[in-house]
């Protein structure tokens, strides 16, 4: 699968410097990473097949634990062209509070 876009996964991890969880969220989203471009999910069934504890929302849209649960991670997956969309990443905090759905990836600028 071709992930779009890795940038976004880079910049939340920089915006933890400081943070206990920052080493910990890097190593697992690396994982994540690493794992997914390397599937060859046609529906997501095959995505429940790896990661049983995400939660597909939609037919494209799938949500992924990071960390354990501490952090959530929303996608959007194209299954014909092979793209991951990243929509919204954040903690299970900040996630209760979305609507993953509609939720989109916005830059950040500090």
């Amino acid at each position: 699968m071709r992930i779009i876009a890795r940038r976004t996964l880079t910049r939340f991890v920089e915006s933890l410097a400081g943070h206990k969880d920052q080493r910990a969220v890097k190593a697992a989203l690396d994982a994540w990473f690493h794992e997914v471009a390397e599937a060859d999910w046609k529906t997501p069934v095959d995505v429940m097949k790896k990661y049983a504890t995400a939660s597909i929302v939609s037919s494209d849209r799938v949500v992924f634990n990071i960390k354990g649960n501490d952090y959530r991670l929303v996608t959007a997956i194209d299954y014909r062209r092979q793209v991951v969309f990243i929509k919204w990443l954040g903690t299970h905090a900040h996630y209760d509070k979305i609507d993953v759905k509609t939720v989109k990836y916005e830059s950040q600028t500090n």
